[in-house]
Order: structure tokens, then C-alpha cells, then sequence
């Protein structure tokens, strides 16, 4: 299949993107089956990744990181995420913990983790979900009460990306209930020190490589300069970076689309009916150009999406339809291509069944199809 996604790419993105997929294919999806069956974290992996600049995307050149931009950025999730949907989540959620720190960290904060969060030294996660609230943001009932010189958080976290293994959490907990939403703040965590216990690792249907825990904080005390931000002013900065979050689980979707629709070909080409190979039967030659055109227009409108992000633009309402463009289309092409291998894509000798699981997530996090659509309508009305 001819590559043309890359014609109107600046030559630093097109730079970038080879290089992503060159690692991609080298380091991470020789490993990818193997982590999938075990569920192992991918320890030497994202080391060879963080020496390559991956775990610092979006962390500042005088911090340590690559100083990249995010147009860049998502064109490395969507190379990971043909190699890996999973591990294209962890590093997401990792890189997404960086930028917060860059964007709204104080000075201190930045001198003090951004270069160990580059490096993957540390490792980032978001511990914003709970148990009774995943789309309501509003409705967290995670504290954190002052106490002499520190705050004391308590709280259950659900479904935290990265919360077993991370070296930095930032946690959302509220500090001014009477406030409403201008009533939470943004933590700093160590999850080193006592009150941050893992629950639980939780078993998923796809994206083995990305570790997905239950965090309780009992009694976590944490000093007023872990603050991130102003106090009370968490679920804005949250809410501010939803845009650039939801365009690149759209990457992440394009990314595990064009895997399948690349493993769909190979298939097609390879296998012989009726005297030929199947790619000559109208039906299936149709499924392909069907598949092809929904991964090129994903592709291109969350680039839209994230140079809007880029130049600072407000997007809600175009990232979020990148992000449900994408992620419905991605199970259907991945649908598609476990339909062209017939019975043995629903074995695991091939890759196209891990894609079909791995993709059904992207429906979910970031905010679910339905989440979409209201803000879409929301924007419209």
C-alpha cells in the first residue's frame, strides 16, 4: 500500500515519525504478542524509548526533553500504537503527565521532576477517576484536608493508566467541597511514600502492556509546594487539557486501524481461493478500500485537531470529534480485518485478534462515544 500520509508533513514531522516507527517496529512490536499473553510491563522497552527522547516529547529541551510539538507528538502515538496499542496508552498517559507539569508547574516543580519524567526515570500517571465517577469529573469525592504543614489525602482511584508502576502521580482531590468545581486541587504524589497503596492491577480484555490499577490514599500527607497550579484550580486545568488528551487517543485508534488494515493486505495477498488470491474477489477488495479510506480520514482530521491544539485554538468540539471519528472507526476496520482472515484471525497466531481488543478501549477513555457527541452538540447549540 502506497504511504502518502506524509505529503503535506513539515520535514522535523516526517523526521520524527520515521524515526517513531523505526523504534515502533524494532523494540517494541518484536515484543508485543509475548507481553499481551503474559501482561508483563514493558521495563527494557521503554528504557530503550526514553533514551530515544519518547518519554520527553513534550517536556522542554532546557528540561531534559525533546521539545517537540504536538503535531509531532501525536504522529509518534500513532507509530507506537501500530505497534502496540497499550504501550502507545502508557506513554501517552506518561508524556500527558509531563506536559501538565511544563504548562502549569511552578518553576520548582519543573526543576525537580521534568527531567526525571523525560528520562522515564520516573514515570507519570493521572489519578483522576474514581470508582463512582469516571465521566462526571465533577463528582470526585477524593479530599485533602489540611493538617499542620501538609494536606492528608484520602480516596479510591479507579482505573489509573500507569498507577502501579508510576514515580510521579498527579492526584485531583477536592480541598474546598463548598466551592464546587472551584473547590479541587492538583497533587504532586510520590507513590513512594506511605497512603499510596495499589489495590489492585485489574485483568482487561486488551492493552496488556498498559497497566491499569486501583489506587487508594489513606492518609497520604503531601506538602502545600506539590500543589500544582493555585489551589482550587485542578478541575480547570484538568478540563483545559482534555482537547490535547483526546486527539491522541484518536492517533492511538488510527495507529491499531492501520495495523489492521496493513495486516488485512498482507492476508489478502497471500491467501488463495478459487484459484487466486482472495484480494481479487470484489467483496473483499471492496472491505479493503472501504477500510483504507476510514484510516485516511481519521488520519487526517485529528491532525487538523492537534494543529489546532498546537496554535492554541479552542477545539473542544473538533477533538472530540477526531477522537469519536476515530475510535468508531478503528473497531470497525479491526472488525474488518479479523473478517478477511476468517477463521484464523480469531486465533491468536495473528496479530489482527490483539488489535480487535486492543481497540475497543479507545471507545472509552478520554470520555466514551456518548461523551462526545454531547460535547459535539453542546459546541453546535
Amino acid at each position: 500500500m502506497k504511504d502518502t500520509s506524509g505529503a503535506f508533513l513539515s520535514e522535523q514531522e516526517s523526521m520524527i515519525r520515521a524515526s517513531a516507527r523505526q523504534v515502533a517496529t524494532e523494540v517494541v512490536a518484536a515484543t508485543a504478542a509475548e507481553r499481551d499473553r503474559s501482561g508483563a510491563w514493558p521495563r527494557e522497552e521503554l528504557k530503550t524509548v526514553g533514551e530515544l527522547g519518547f518519554l520527553g516529547m513534550l517536556v522542554p529541551e532546557a528540561h531534559g526533553g525533546a521539545g517537540a510539538s504536538f503535531v509531532e507528538y501525536c504522529l509518534a502515538i500513532e507509530e507506537f500504537a501500530a505497534a502496540d496499542a497499550g504501550f502507545a496508552t502508557l506513554i501517552h498517559v506518561h508524556n500527558s503527565a509531563g506536559f501538565m507539569l511544563a504548562r502549569v508547574g511552578s518553576e520548582e516543580q519543573k526543576g525537580k521532576y521534568l527531567s526525571a519524567l523525560a528520562s522515564g526515570e520516573r514515570i507519570g500517571a493521572f489519578l483522576l477517576t474514581e470508582p463512582h465517577a469516571g465521566s462526571d469529573t465533577a463528582a470526585f469525592r477524593t479530599t485533602a484536608r489540611r493538617d499542620g504543614s501538609h494536606f492528608v489525602l484520602n480516596g479510591s482511584k479507579q482505573f489509573i493508566s500507569n498507577g502501579s508502576e508510576a514515580g510521579l502521580g498527579l492526584v485531583l482531590a477536592v480541598t474546598d467541597k463548598a466551592a464546587g468545581k472551584n473547590g479541587s486541587s492538583l497533587f504532586i504524589v510520590d507513590p513512594a511514600e506511605p497512603g499510596y497503596q495499589v489495590a489492585r492491577v485489574e485483568h482487561k480484555l486488551g492493552q496488556r502492556s498498559a497497566h491499569v490499577a486501583q489506587i487508594q490514599l489513606d492518609g497520604c500527607r503531601v506538602p502545600p509546594e506539590n500543589i500544582v497550579g493555585a489551589e482550587g484550580e485542578g478541575y480547570k486545568m484538568i478540563m483545559g487539557s482534555l482537547a490535547e488528551g483526546r486527539v491522541a487517543i484518536a492517533a492511538v485508534a488510527v495507529g491499531t486501524a492501520r495495523a489492521a488494515l496493513e495486516a488485512a493486505l498482507r492476508y489478502a495477498r497471500e491467501r488463495e481461493a478459487y484459484g487466486a488470491p482472495i484480494a481479487r474477489l470484489q467483496g473483499v477488495s471492496f472491505d479493503l478500500a472501504e477500510m483504507a479510506m476510514q484510516v485516511e480520514v481519521a488520519r487526517q482530521y485529528y491532525l487538523h485537531a492537534a494543529r489546532l491544539c498546537e496554535v492554541g485554538i479552542r477545539c473542544a468540539k473538533e477533538a472530540s470529534i477526531a477522537k469519536l471519528f476515530a475510535s468508531e472507526m478503528a473497531e470497525k476496520v479491526c472488525s474488518d480485518a479479523l473478517q478477511i482472515h476468517g477463521g484464523y484471525g480469531y486465533l491468536q497466531d495473528f496479530p489482527v485478534e490483539r488489535y480487535y481488543r486492543d481497540v475497543r478501549v479507545t471507545k472509552i477513555y478520554e470520555g466514551t462515544s456518548h461523551i462526545q457527541k454531547l460535547i459535539i452538540a453542546r459546541e453546535l447549540l
